[in-house]
């Protein structure tokens, strides 16, 4: 069955978070979704205020980007958030805007070998194994998680290009792609994934993860948002998260048509 989610975007101020949240978990979403958008609001800080204040809703973070945070201390953070929130918290990791990385002191030469190299690490401490590479830009002495979670969260990647999707599938316990796509971009996206998982003998869960832009003052959301999930389904997503059109990016709206969907 497809999960449906919405997304709070950073464009509104954090103190927002709190009500949207409840209300999104009222209406029976399954999964609420973070941006961590240079530069505006923290994804980890921001997904454990969210956990903690909702019971049942899962907390995406789409995406945290890789060049901001060394691989040991993000892992130590997921790993700190699923272990207080079990089995309710999704973190995807990701390039970054590379304009942001470059304003930030953080933009590498060879983002995918940073990609691989960063995910195959957080991964692999987040599962209890010690990590010893030298790598191009992760070099880990010895490293083990005193406090690795007993049921460790998807490590999802996100990602549009061909290079970056088949690698999600390779590494990765997801792929994310973010809105405004036709259906046959994401038909492929979700193809390359599985050519990927395929190369790399991988039989493991994967979740195919696709965000859909909608406008808030639409006077059918409800109907938009099941043709949506309906077709998305249909060529493979198994997770679709709405998030609502510029320039307001209100989620509320989202939220209300789900909530009184079929009635």
């Amino acid at each position: 069955m497809t999960a449906a989610g919405v997304v709070f975007t950073p464009k509104s101020p954090p103190e927002r978070l709190r009500e949207v949240a409840r209300a999104a978990e009222a209406a029976g979403f399954a999964q609420l979704w973070l941006w961590e958008d240079c530069f505006y609001e923290g994804g980890l800080t921001s997904a454990t205020a969210a956990l903690a204040w909702t019971e049942r809703i899962e907390v995406g973070v789409g995406l945290l980007p890789v060049p901001l945070r060394n691989p040991a201390l993000a892992a130590m953070e997921i790993a700190t958030v699923a272990r207080m929130f079990p089995g309710r918290f999704r973190p995807a990791l990701g390039h970054g805007n590379l304009e942001w990385m470059e304003q930030a002191g953080a933009r590498v030469s060879s983002p995918m070998t940073l990609l691989r190299e960063y995910t195959t690490a957080v991964r692999d401490l987040l599962h209890g194994r010690t990590v010893d590479v030298e790598g191009r830009y992760v070099r880990l002495s010895d490293v083990t998680l005193d406090w690795p979670p007993a049921s460790p969260p998807p490590v999802i990647v996100g990602g549009r290009g061909p290079k970056t999707v088949r690698l999600a599938g390779e590494i990765g316990d997801g792929v994310l792609l973010d809105a405004g796509f036709a259906l046959d971009k994401v038909r492929d996206v979700f193809a390359t994934a599985a050519e990927g998982r395929t190369a790399a003998g991988r039989g493991d869960p994967f979740d195919n993860v696709v965000f859909v832009e909608l406008d808030p003052t639409s006077a059918d959301l409800a109907a938009q948002m099941d043709e949506s999930i309906a077709t998305l389904s249909g060529i493979g997503a198994d997770t679709v998260v709405f998030h609502g059109a510029e320039p307001s990016f209100d989620p509320e709206p989202l939220i209300a048509a789900w909530e009184t969907r079929g009635t």
